[in-house]
């Protein structure tokens, strides 16, 4: 398996679970339905794990454009690689949003709420402010990136150039619970997207899929789960060298 597909396989694994979670948690007539926060965030903690693990092989992992971004800025991953990592996330997250409708199809014909159906794809805030919500995604996504700089192995020379030992699969566990502390602590405000590919993606595929009774993809908030969690993933790196 190339870089480019353990990026897009490890999302697709990542969004399939996470967004598999909610679906199961805020659908009518689930096993799961109204079963609550702690379940959803424990879920995603697991989807990172389960996308992390399998990629990490192949990519190091990273599954999310802001560690991507702030791996390059901490002078751990090779800037040239960045367009094709981002784009398989993207791709991998758009992937992992089809197989939840066609899993909950018939759930999602059974929730008339536009609202609760665009919860499952992609996040909102609780209280919308968009300065307030720029910051709560970018302090969430400044820790989750900060912490995972030093869950890393550390650095080695190959080929004339510094590489990461990667994370491996006992690795991938920190990153699943810090997900998950991250998301009881901080997830409150604005459903702690904390990666622009986990949202994008799946929004795209919100506004693509024939759902019955959908409302509009929320572009205007869009833009937010995108810029606060790559902010968050600069400020991390560049801390990170500081430190």
């Amino acid at each position: 398996m190339t870089p480019f597909l353990g990026e897009l396989t490890g999302t697709a694994l990542l969004v399939t679970l996470g967004d598999g979670v909610v679906a199961n948690v805020l659908l009518n007539k689930t096993a799961g339905h109204n079963s609550g926060w702690i379940v959803i965030t424990f879920g995603w903690a697991m989807a990172v794990y389960t996308g992390v693990f399998v990629a990490t092989p192949f990519s190091n992992a990273h599954l999310n454009p802001a560690v991507t971004l702030g791996l390059a800025i901490a002078g751990k991953f090779d800037w040239s690689l960045v367009p094709t990592f981002m784009s398989a996330q993207i791709l991998g997250a758009m992937l992992g949003a089809l197989i939840v409708w066609i899993v909950y199809r018939p759930h999602f014909r059974e929730t008339p709420d536009g609202n609760t159906q665009l919860s499952v794809f992609c996040t909102s805030p609780a209280i919308r402010n968009p300065f307030n919500n720029v910051v709560t995604e970018l302090v969430g996504t400044f820790i989750l990136v900060f912490c995972v700089l030093y869950i890393l192995g550390p650095s080695i020379r190959i080929n004339n150039r510094e590489e990461i030992i990667g994370l491996g699969s006992i690795g991938a566990l920190p990153v699943g619970l810090l997900v998950l502390g991250i998301g009881l602590s901080l997830g409150g405000p604005t459903g702690y997207a904390i990666n622009p590919a986990r949202d994008l993606g799946p929004r795209i595929m919100h506004f693509l899929l024939p759902i019955p009774n959908k409302r509009d993809s929320d572009w205007g908030y869009s833009w937010i789960p995108v810029l606060g969690p790559l902010l968050g993933g600069i400020l991390a790196a560049l801390v990170y060298r500081l430190l």
